[in-house]
């Protein structure tokens, strides 16, 4: 394929940048991510790092790699680097990310009083011994480290740094940022309450780190470049470590790593979703941080666009652009362009999806990319696919997320698509929710796909075209794929109902639904949310902003309680509580009448009413699964009509996130014309080896 090259605006993106002893050959920096495999999947956490590299990403991160035994995150499956023994799994990372070019560099990490060493079962040391602060609230304490103990850390960074540069690695990243790091908890009056030399001033604080990067570089420093992750700002007040200290310490240790790694505050704060951050939310922290020192500084921002990029090196803000989450959207972002092709990158939507990977220990999932953490568990890859099989033609109904990436790619391998939707306008349920407050950015699922599309020969789209069976059936389609999405309940059931609530009354209610489509309540309002994912906040915050007097009741303990998984919880429920929505948490609705609720508390059953003008019901999805089943009642006459394959996929099949439909239109695309592996796993695992002892 002939692409035009870059646009020269871009050239600056492009300049090496020098890392203490090592070069980037570009300033597309890719910082540590998380990604749910750790040491558990190794080999697809070191395919998806090697796709990266293959993407033309210049700097290529591990995730957090654990030092020592005595500090680890257990029920969190992060990488380790205990001993030894942990070499060839980490190594493996290393050749990857190298294999196109790119510095590998790997994060080296001693959690400390995050750490509570539930498999290990080791005390935990911190700077100054306290409760472990965990997301679960461990009933753990640790205890401060002696002068032996600060001893023996510094050395076993130094082991770690020896085992890193035995694995291949080109950079180490000494971790300190989002509360998770020792360094931090060293150099914030937070975490350091310490009355000796390395507590009290600014410059005892930073003692710690100082000595190990010294320590460190005399070891590895002649063929490793050392970073440094600091947080920008704690965002705890007076006595977290705030950005003005943060400058201090960079003034006065100009030279200390080869390099500065900023991110803001907690990790909330650094990856907050699109609906609390924009693109480059850092820039004011970050700026006049250049002017400090003389070595380079990478920053982070959710970038997806090349100018907000080029406006961060021109304008002397950073060296070389940080991503994590822009780069698992779309790994070869930094060569798309350099050819020239903006136009195909997959931008990310900012909806944290893939931070619930690592938030609820498991392969992480990316809504733009269907393709990442399965490069080397299914073999894919994210702009090769293989070609056609042995039929030609794909009917696909219904042009949601799901839809959209089968048509896609179904026409890349070469099938003759045609992609029906019953609207007069594609994208499904991501045209109705991108219009919710804060979720513009989550269109760029359409948008991405529609634009693919409309350059493909092989694809025609029919909007407006509600098809039933005998129509299918006539079309003569050789595979058929329903892809008709689902629609939001109003009978309640959910988790807390498995049948409809009792209802006997005439009041109105409402739905999702009936919300997006502008149908909206006004006056008093009741919502009831058994859904806990994003909808039912987002549709609390719309009936505000239309002048509704919203009450929330949910059986959970917080608002939108998933969202925890995404990093946007917290953002949620002080959003509602500012915008002045009264929250009945802990509480169910049993029965509802012409003037309100009956809710009851989950723990005592005590009842109380609530009055109210309508209800909003956010409990589930039901599949629309009809269309689906009328052919499944003809299969005996498919044969007559050509008809080899029916499949039902995404919210038709089973409601989900919107990433669970991408990865449902993929995987239908790629095992078209497959042989039927039968009882066999559909993906590779790795599987621990039993010790001969």
């Amino acid at each position: 394929m002939d692409y035009v090259g870059r646009d020269d605006r871009y050239n600056v993106l492009f300049e090496p940048v020098t890392i203490g002893p090592v070069k980037s050959k570009n300033r597309f920096y890719q910082v540590p991510h998380c990604n749910g495999g750790g040491y558990r999947d190794p080999s697809a956490a070191a395919e998806m790092r090697g796709i990266k590299s293959q993407g033309g990403w210049g700097v290529i991160f591990t995730e957090q790699c654990e030092i020592h035994h005595t500090s680890e995150i257990t029920p969190f499956i992060e990488l380790r680097l205990w001993d030894d023994t942990d070499i060839p799994m980490i190594a493996k990372m290393a050749n990857r990310m190298k294999e196109y070019g790119a510095l590998a560099g790997i994060q080296l990490a001693y959690s400390g009083i995050n750490g509570p060493n539930l498999y290990t079962k080791e005390v935990p040391l911190a700077v100054t011994g306290m409760p472990i602060r965990t997301f679960a609230n461990d009933p753990v304490s640790a205890r401060s480290l002696d002068k032996e103990d600060i001893k023996n850390l510094r050395r076993w960074f130094v082991n770690a740094a020896k085992r890193s540069k035995t694995a291949g690695f080109n950079l180490i990243c000494l971790y300190g940022a989002h509360g998770f790091g020792i360094f931090q908890h060293f150099l914030s009056t937070a975490t350091n309450q310490r009355t000796d030399e390395y507590g009290g001033s600014l410059e005892n604080r930073a003692r710690f780190v100082k000595e190990v990067v010294e320590e460190v570089r005399n070891e590895v420093g002649e063929s490793m470049g050392i970073t440094l992750r600091l947080s920008l700002d704690e965002m705890i007040g007076d006595l977290g470590f705030a950005n003005s200290e943060v400058r201090d310490f960079i003034e006065m240790n100009q030279d200390l790593p080869d390099l500065w790694d900023l991110a803001h505050g907690a990790w909330e704060d650094c990856s907050g979703p699109s609906r609390f951050k924009e693109e480059a939310a850092q820039f004011d922290l970050v700026t006049g941080i250049r002017k400090l020192t003389s070595k380079p500084i990478v920053g982070v921002g959710r970038f997806t666009s090349p100018d907000v990029m080029v406006k961060q090196i021109n304008s002397g803000t950073l060296d070389l652009i940080g991503c994590a989450r822009p780069s698992i959207a779309d790994p070869f972002l930094p060569k798309k362009i350099e050819e020239g092709r903006i136009q195909d990158i997959r931008e990310c939507i900012g909806c944290n999806i893939c931070i619930t990977g690592d938030m609820t220990m498991s392969i992480s999932r990316c809504t733009q990319n269907p393709t990442f953490m399965e490069e080397w568990r299914k073999g894919w890859h994210p702009e090769k696919i293989e070609p056609k099989g042995p039929s030609s033609k794909v009917l696909i109904v219904g042009s949601g997320p799901a839809g959209l990436e089968a048509a896609l790619a179904c026409s890349n391998r070469g099938y003759e698509v045609t992609l029906t939707e019953s609207l007069d306008v594609i994208g499904g349920r991501v045209t109705k929710e991108r219009k919710l407050p804060g979720l513009s950015a989550w269109g760029r699922v359409a948008d991405y796909r529609e634009y693919q599309l409309s350059q493909k020969s092989n694809v025609e789209t029919y909007l407006q075209s509600e098809l039933d069976a005998n129509q299918i059936l006539e079309f003569g389609f050789e595979n058929v794929c329903i892809a008709t999405g689902s629609t939001w309940r109003a009978d309640g059931v959910s988790r807390q109902h498995v049948i409809p609530i009792p209802n006997n009354s005439n009041i109105k209610i409402f739905t999702p639904d009936d919300i997006m489509e502008g149908k909206l309540p006004n006056g008093k309002v009741i919502l009831y949310d058994d859904d806990h994912y994003y909808m039912g906040g987002v549709i609390a915050e719309l009936l505000i902003q239309q002048g509704c007097e919203v009450t929330l009741v949910t059986p959970c303990a917080f608002v939108s309680e998933w969202s925890k998984n995404t990093l946007e919880q917290g953002e949620i429920q002080k959003r509602l509580i500012e915008m002045g929505a009264t929250l009945e948490l802990n509480k169910g609705v049993i029965r509802i009448d012409s003037s309100g609720v009956t809710t009851n508390c989950i723990y005592s059953q005590k009842e109380e009413r609530l009055e109210a003008e309508s209800v909003v019901i956010v409990a589930s999805r039901k599949p629309n699964d009809q269309l689906y089943e009328e052919l499944k009642e003809k299969k005996n006459e498919w044969q007559d009509f050509g008809l080899q394959t029916v499949k039902l996929i995404g919210d038709a099949n089973a409601p989900g996130p919107i990433a669970w439909a991408t990865y449902a239109g993929h995987r239908y695309a790629r095992q078209l014309d497959t042989k039927n592996i039968g009882d066999a796993l559909p993906f590779r695992r790795e599987i621990t080896n039993l010790s001969s002892n």
